[in-house]
């Protein structure tokens, strides 16, 4: 594994070949945007109101975000599972930390699944702030990260662990909350049939942002 002495060496503004970065690519899809963040739904979305937190710097991953965004990237946390807790079921958050990402650049998923109700029964270091996870990426360097409402887990990047969480705990996420089975569906399959859902979560999302004005 790759150790890390600073999180300042992954940190650049923009990176030409990132598609996170060139924000046009993305604009399509962006529900709302923070000082340091952007909320976006998934291009290619598992489940209705599968949504990403991207930093608008580019960070290889969470465990390379400074210490300064903590507070910004909680609120942001918060507001979504008000969200996910009024329009679908409380979130679960998943982050590859490098190990196994198709995009380069630091992006937190957010699904609507509930309580997971899962039982550790691998290997995992138990999260209490994003500090843990920057100090295991500082010493250790790859890992990947799983969220729900009642715990939070890091996983050290082990291909029989990663399979098992995708397929027997986040798959059983997936199965629940539509026809399919799996999430192993291809991204171009993903893409096409999403459509309809990322518009019905746009329109829920402004709608809540609205409701939120007015309480306001």
């Amino acid at each position: 594994m790759q150790s890390r002495s600073s999180t300042s060496a992954d940190a650049q503004t923009t990176h030409i070949n990132c598609t996170f970065c060139q924000i046009d690519s993305i604009a399509n899809y962006i529900l709302e945007e923070t000082a340091h963040f952007l909320i976006v739904a998934d291009h290619a979305p598992l489940v209705e109101g599968h949504l990403l937190i991207i930093p608008r710097q580019h960070y290889a991953c969470y465990g390379a975000v400074p210490a300064e965004l903590d507070d910004e990237l909680f609120t942001i946390k918060q507001e979504v599972r008000l969200f996910f807790a009024q329009y679908y079921a409380l979130p679960v958050h998943w982050e590859h930390g490098i190990f196994r990402q198709t995009v380069f650049h630091a992006h937190l998923h957010c699904f609507p699944f509930g309580e997971m109700g899962y039982t550790p029964q691998r290997q995992h270091h138990k999260v209490y702030s994003q500090t843990d996870i920057r100090a295991w990426y500082n010493k250790n360097g790859h890992y990947f990260y799983m969220e729900d409402s009642t715990q939070a887990l890091l996983f050290a990047p082990d291909m029989d662990d990663y399979i098992y969480i995708i397929k027997d705990v986040l798959g059983a996420g997936v199965a629940a909350r539509n026809k399919y089975a799996t999430p192993l569906r291809s991204p171009q399959q993903r893409q096409s049939e999403g459509k309809p859902l990322i518009a019905s979560l746009a329109a829920n999302w402004q709608a809540f942002r609205d409701q939120q004005t007015r309480a306001h």
